[in-house]
């Protein structure tokens, strides 16, 4: 029997409802007060019967009364009722045609976060602000429920629910429509490697659904087991069908283990490029062995940490935890991350060798950012890099960054220069949890190297407060920043696109001008972007580009400065 998890409106004013626990007695619904027998086959629990959307339910296992994994709404919190939700009775309007991967500038943003509120409704009012800077697609990080009102969403116990703190379902889809009627892709950051420490009550009922095999995280998920990759297939197409999604970056995919090469990611990747949405999806991957074999197999893109942690290196000299990787030769590793797209493809390397070589794949199989919500709150005190190098260093690299070929994404406040933190924060139910988080935490941030004297209580509600960018304290160096990303993501869209779509036509080719100063050619066929760039000491033997259609600076004679000269 294929497993179908969940409640799902069948038509007709049927609902059928589903559940896998193999070694349950008796399972029964328990529908606004009812008690409904199900029906096992190979642990496979189901019935189905009449009901309508915004009933509540739970599962009743051997007695205990268990919220649905595959739930798309509670009640309440996580431990409690469920709720039908029938997504065909919510109004799209305006039908939504998608945009081409070569047109993404993606903004990463926290919901809670975001907007004062941290609601789904007050991020979609903050929205047309972020178009009129030209960005394209906004990537939101997980918003599965989890336990408690306050999280980054890497700890969802429900994947399928949005979390109730931002608002209900219909919220969420009324920001992906606004999102889109501004020509805005929405990316979903979608988490299926571990579930949460508090709240995740399958183990109760169904332990086969884990394996030995832990992640950094929790407990390892048993992908290989066909229960468990329906679990998962259901809720990505769930997503991507019932909130008209433009794709997924699929997080630390290094942790879904299938025992098989990962044929369990590559056969979701075929299917969601099988549908016919009328728009195309997008794919995008988190994979810290720096492999190409998924981007071979049907993922667009993959997050880029080497272009990061090579050039944070290289700009603020830290080589604690893991940047020690890059402290060798950081300025180095900067020219091969801007000729090759990654730093590490299988090279022997002091420590051990990392990757494969990927630079046959497409400029936009890259996702380069110069800080996210890992690299700024996996620090003690959340700095941002604009703390770290200053203001006139920073809107050097911003300006790399959204004028070389490769994918570039924002996280939230840097298109206007912010220099508020952003802290891990999280809402553990009891005491007990937040000293072990606290504990661990403290744990984690020690041995990578950082102080902890100063750091706020990431259990707090004041770490939560402090990492809101919004509004900015300085609205006039904040006004002068968002002119600077327009000016850069207009040139992006008439010059840089067009090349893109072009098609490439071979690495950059990359000359080092004295330690610490480049230029660059990545050529197209229909045309070539040229960058002279120095990021700590002017370029050497250099001349400037005559035709360069942007300089913020001097590269021959100041220490950081940028000219980009593209050609057609």
């Amino acid at each position: 029997m294929q497993t179908r998890w969940g409640a799902h409106a069948d038509g007709d004013g049927l609902w059928s409802f589903g559940l896998w626990a193999p070694k349950a007695r008796r399972v029964q619904l328990l529908l606004e007060g009812r008690e409904i027998a199900m029906r096992s086959e190979a642990g496979v629990w189901c019935v189905r019967l009449p009901a309508r959307a915004g009933m509540a339910y739970l599962f009743r296992i051997d007695g205990r009364d268990v919220p649905d994994p595959a739930a798309r709404a509670q009640l309440g919190g996580v431990e409690g009722p469920s709720l039908t939700v029938d997504p065909a009775r919510y109004d799209w309007g305006t039908p939504w045609q998608g945009r081409p991967l070569e047109e993404a500038v993606i903004f990463e943003l926290h919901v809670g976060a975001f907007t004062p509120e941290g609601t789904f409704a007050a991020a979609a009012r903050r929205l047309p602000e972020l178009a009129s800077l030209g960005i394209t697609a906004i990537e939101i990080m997980p918003v599965s429920q989890f336990a408690g009102r306050r999280g980054w969403g890497y700890d969802g116990v429900l994947i399928r629910a949005p979390h109730p703190a931002y608002g209900t379902p219909d919220d969420l889809r009324d920001l992906v429509a606004r999102a889109q009627s501004l020509g805005m892709m929405v990316i979903l950051d979608l988490v299926m490697n571990h579930f949460g420490p508090f709240g995740n009550l399958i183990p109760s009922y169904a332990p086969e659904f884990f394996n030995q095999r832990p992640t950094p995280w929790g407990d390892g998920i048993a992908f290989e087991r066909p229960e468990v990759q329906a679990f998962f297939r259901d809720a990505a197409l769930g997503w991507l069908r019932e909130y008209r999604l433009d794709g997924f970056r699929f997080d630390a995919v290094h942790e879904i283990r299938d025992g098989q090469d990962q044929r369990f990611m590559r056969q979701l990747a075929a299917e969601i490029h099988a549908l016919d949405l009328g728009r195309p999806v997008h794919l995008i991957c988190e994979d810290e062995r720096n492999l190409p074999h998924l981007r071979e197999a049907g993922f667009d893109a993959e997050w880029n940490d080497d272009w990061h942690n090579a050039m944070h290196v290289a700009v603020t000299g830290e080589t604690d935890g893991y940047y020690s990787r890059f402290a060798e030769d950081p300025f180095d590793d900067v020219a091969k991350a801007l000729s090759r797209g990654q730093v590490d493809e299988g090279q022997p390397h002091p420590e051990e060798p990392r990757g494969a070589p990927a630079a046959h794949l497409p400029w936009t199989a890259f996702v380069n950012a110069n800080q996210t919500h890992d690299q700024i709150g996996n620090r003690a005190l959340g700095e941002r890099l604009i703390s770290l190098i200053g203001d006139g260093p920073a809107r050097v690299l911003h300006a790399a960054l959204l004028l070389m070929p490769f994918m570039p994404m924002l996280f939230m406040g840097e298109e206007e220069g912010g220099a508020a933190p952003f802290l891990f924060f999280c809402d553990p139910p009891d005491e007990a949890g937040r000293a072990a988080v606290r504990k661990g935490r403290g744990a984690e941030l020690t041995r990578i190297g950082y102080d902890l004297s100063g750091m706020p209580d990431p259990t707090g509600p004041e770490a939560l407060e402090a990492s809101r960018p919004y509004p900015a304290s300085d609205p006039a160096r904040a006004a002068a920043w968002r002119d600077l990303t327009r000016d850069l993501l207009e040139l992006r869209a008439r010059k840089i696109v067009p090349l893109l779509s072009s098609g490439k036509l071979g690495l950059g080719a990359v000359t080092r001008l004295g330690a610490r100063a480049y230029v660059v050619r990545w050529p197209f066929a229909a045309g070539e972007i040229r960058m002279l760039l120095s990021l700590g000491e002017p370029a050497t033997g250099a001349q400037g580009l005559p035709r360069a259609e942007f300089r913020l600076g001097d590269p021959t004679l100041d220490p950081f400065a940028i000219e980009v000269e593209i050609t057609a």
